[in-house]
């Protein structure tokens, strides 16, 4: 049991969601940060936040396993007694063009990204109404507000995740639970840094400010949302793209 908030961070091993994991920690919230694929990343996370004076563990299961979900969930529940805070940032793409997409991609896209969102929210929501408070981030992309030549998936899923967010706020807003998205642009990550030099300075050319945002810029944006300060923002989509939405 703990008696700090406690911040479920999915995909946290690396980029975005290891930033956010670090700047929620910093908060003085307990994060338990969920990975699949990366589980040496994310120890490696949470040893930098406990060595700062955080506290932190690492709890790996695939967000697209609905039952591996639920289990997860209830030992975080049985061993801390609460899950305040969710972020469904766990992610992947598997561009291409439509016409070439194969349709097992297009399905692994969406069962991460949107169910996965699914599941970890319909996991934790009970215990947030019973205890009527909670703060869910749902990690969106500009590429679901407009769209993007060769992420049909990833666009779809993205743009689902935006409903689904709408949604699930009209739902639990009398319970003081707020639901919130979080759309970036363009951020140096992984994914970006395999660009060419060439897109990389075509893409900067579309950014009203010229540049590409970082990790620590969506964090940031999480961090208030989470906060008691975001009490009456709830159903918003907060682009971080440095204007190239607008």
């Amino acid at each position: 049991m703990t008696d700090k908030r406690v911040a479920l961070v999915t995909g946290a091993s690396k980029g975005i969601g290891r930033a956010i994991a670090l700047r929620l920690a910093q908060d003085g919230i307990y994060v338990v940060l969920n990975c699949s694929a990366h589980p040496k990343e994310a120890k490696a996370v949470a040893k930098e936040i406990c060595a700062a004076g955080g506290e932190a563990e690492v709890v790996p299961f695939p967000v697209d396993d609905g039952e591996k979900v639920i289990d997860a969930v209830d030992k975080i529940l049985a061993r801390l007694g609460r899950i305040d805070i969710l972020i469904n940032n766990a992610g992947i793409t598997r561009d291409g063009l439509l016409m070439t997409m194969n349709p097992t991609d297009f399905d692994k896209v969406m069962k991460v990204n949107l169910y996965g969102t699914f599941y970890c929210t319909k996991a934790v929501i009970r215990q947030m109404v019973r205890r009527r408070w909670g703060r869910i981030v749902n990690i969106a992309s500009i590429s679901g507000m407009m769209g993007n030549a060769g992420q049909a998936s990833y666009s779809a899923s993205k743009a689902g995740i935006i409903g689904f967010t709408k949604a699930v706020a009209r739902e639990v807003a009398e319970r003081n639970i707020t639901v919130n998205a979080v759309a970036p642009g363009f951020i140096d990550t992984d994914m970006t840094k395999a660009m060419s030099e060439e897109l990389r300075e075509k893409a900067a050319e579309q950014i009203p400010v010229g540049h590409f945002g970082t990790p620590e810029d969506v964090a940031r944006a999480v961090s208030f949302l989470v906060s008691e300060d975001s009490g009456y923002i709830t159903g918003q989509v907060l682009a971080v793209d440095g204007g190239m939405s607008m």
